[in-house]
């Protein structure tokens, strides 16, 4: 295969971004792009939900599954704080809604070519420019190479950290036999839950209806609980908490995402480079990441449409990845409780100010007014220790990043009727 401008290695949500964005309408001179997707099997990602926020009037607003104007924030104790992030809304998409929608662009994309094949190595060419070795769908060798090439498979490992946690999840989309959910709020953080002794714990309520919703059991902690441990945390959510009463899980999900103070390289040789979480897209405090892949994406495309040399973007700012190294060192040392820590943000903190706290986007004034609503002593003491902390390793039976989006868990308890979705 002649070489190609780029070469993206992924069809998840980073590498189908870059993708989108390099084939916009409008250039005269288009690029020519190689998406590599891996064949149907175990290395392509279950159906994702991804949640961000932005006002109306966004790129994939058609393909939304929902979006609130209202958000949600219940302390320990129940007492709820709801916020208006206007003129924001927090919006939920789904993968498949999002794969949709790429694949319409990019099917009137003259210069796009897609191919199926496992990749076994990304590396340099050694006469210029990239290469990605892989095995095509009858397992033959197959060598593709671009000018470019972008690799937006998940990090084999994590890299050093002073602090590696793991956001880990398990969700059900449930159906209701009573109306108990309102549609236009979306519960972002419900603390009560038994909350780990380091780390935090939550439950997660995106309305679809008020007979329908995605309820989700998160927890931030140095390792993910087994199947067992997911099922209990849900059905003590649902039952106990939520008091939903009988209900029907239509569909499933659960991922593992990492949180880390660790440096991620954004490029691996003159050539390649490193999108999506192994290119450090996901925000270290939140395990955000679908914004800062739009950010990041669009910036690339557009300088290499327009011919210019490209430097890679990093996804957040040097002071955002600051403050994030102090809070997981703060709740991975158990100095601050987590719970209180955000239900205090958000009561004290105007709701667009604080999204964009937790985008990354505020400047140095807000950051130190939103710093004073924190637990001043012992986040001045975290960052009296930072810099006397060795980075390490992640101990490799805690923070496994092959655990990213692992395969939906079995049936759900006794009890709960479920449908075939």
């Amino acid at each position: 295969m002649p070489a190609a401008d780029v070469v993206v290695v992924g069809a998840g949500l980073a590498g189908l971004t870059l993708a989108y964005h390099l084939c916009a309408p409008g250039t005269s001179v288009p690029l020519s792009v190689v998406l590599v997707d891996a064949p149907p099997g175990p290395l392509r990602p279950p159906p994702r939900t991804w949640c961000f926020w932005e006002p109306p009037g966004g790129p994939y607003d058609t393909a939304l599954a929902a979006s609130w104007p209202r958000l949600r924030v219940r302390g320990a104790d129940g007492t709820a704080t709801v916020v208006r992030p206007a003129p924001h809304r927090y919006k939920m998409l789904r993968s498949d809604a999002f794969e949709e929608l790429v694949e319409r662009r990019l099917a009137r994309a003259p210069a796009l070519r897609r191919v199926r094949a496992t990749v076994t190595a990304v590396r340099d060419a050694p006469d210029g420019g990239g290469e990605v070795l892989a095995l095509d769908e009858r397992g033959e060798p197959l060598v593709l190479r671009g000018r470019r090439v972008f690799d937006s498979r998940p990090p084999r490992r994590l890299p050093p950290a002073r602090t590696t946690l793991l956001q880990h999840f398990m969700g059900w989309f449930v159906r209701t036999g009573r109306p108990v959910f309102d549609p236009a709020t979306a519960d972002l953080m419900d603390f009560r839950t038994p909350q780990p002794e380091r780390g935090l714990s939550f439950g997660y309520v995106l309305p679809l209806s008020p007979y329908t919703a995605l309820v989700e059991y998160t927890e931030f902690s140095r390792a993910a609980l087994d199947t067992d441990g997911y099922l209990r945390a849900l059905g003590h959510y649902t039952h106990d908490v939520l008091r939903l009463g009988e209900f029907r899980v239509t569909a499933r999900e659960r991922g593992v995402i990492p949180m880390t103070d660790g440096r991620f390289p954004r490029r691996e040789g003159h050539s390649v480079f490193r999108i999506g979480t192994a290119g450090g897209a996901t925000r270290p405090s939140t395990g955000y990441t679908f914004t800062a892949v739009q950010r990041q994406s669009r910036t690339v495309a557009a300088r290499l449409r327009a011919g210019r040399d490209l430097r890679m973007p990093p996804p957040y700012g040097a002071r955002p990845r600051a403050m994030d190294a102090v809070l997981l060192r703060a709740l991975d040392s158990g100095r601050v409780d987590g719970a209180e820590f955000f239900a205090r943000l958000f009561r004290e903190v105007p709701g667009e100010r604080l999204l964009r706290f937790l985008d990354g986007s505020t400047r140095l004034p807000e950051d130190l007014l939103i710093g004073l609503r924190t637990p001043v002593a012992p986040m001045l003491r975290t960052v009296a220790e930072l810099p006397f902390r060795a980075r390490r390793a992640p101990d490799p039976h805690e923070a496994d990043p092959h655990r990213v989006d692992p395969p939906p868990p079995p049936t759900p308890p006794t009890g709960h009727e479920e449908s075939t979705a």
